[in-house]
């Protein structure tokens, strides 16, 4: 385990970022419960990449949103190694502000590369859901980004979407293309000391 990496969860106010993060790091959400507003809270977790590493996480759960044109506060935009937007199916508008977010982030990530994951919750309210699977699944590739639907009473759905955003922000970068040569005797001058 090397650095600890950061994950901001961000989504409309109710969508169940903090349900997903009780579920998926404690096991101990039950649906249906009494909620509160979050604030911010911040959980620390170790997850196994696709490569069977184990990586500390960070992951940031924020208020935020609430109702209105709330925005992300610019300083969480330069902040993670990755993004996770919560939507829930049963409302389109907490789909819709996802596309404000997805322009936020894009607007202010500095040069470095961060990577963004989409999750759409309460996929077991099929009666109530107003968020088409395939509607979400055609902004997601319009945007280049992972989605998953996943529910709360289901934990291992919850898995699958941190291991491979976590395996994404942790993966080494790539190897130099340059490979070591062997010393040649060059019959000009040169600056270059080959002893």
């Amino acid at each position: 385990m090397g650095k600890s990496n950061k994950v901001l969860v961000c989504g409309c106010a109710g969508v169940g970022k903090t349900a997903i993060l009780d579920q998926l790091l404690y096991g101990n959400h039950t649906v249906g419960s009494e909620t509160h507003p979050t604030m911010e809270d911040i959980y620390t977790a170790v997850i196994e990449t696709d490569r069977g590493v184990k990586e500390k996480v960070r992951i940031f759960d924020i208020g935020m949103l609430e109702g209105g044109d709330g925005e992300l506060p610019k300083h969480y935009l330069s902040l993670p190694d990755g993004f996770v937007l919560v939507y829930d199916v049963t409302s389109v508008d907490s789909f819709k502000k996802l596309e404000k977010l997805k322009r936020e982030i894009d607007k202010h990530k500095d040069k470095r590369e961060s990577h963004v994951i989409a999750i759409g919750n309460k996929s077991e309210l099929n009666e109530k859901r107003e968020v088409q699977f395939d509607t979400a699944m055609a902004w997601a590739g319009k945007e280049k980004i992972r989605l998953w639907e996943v529910s709360v009473t289901n934990r291992k759905s919850l898995v699958e979407p941190f291991v491979w955003l976590t395996s994404k922000i942790t993966q080494p970068t790539s190897k130099s293309n340059f490979l070591p040569g062997r010393k040649t005797k060059s019959s000009s001058s040169s600056n270059l000391d080959t002893s």
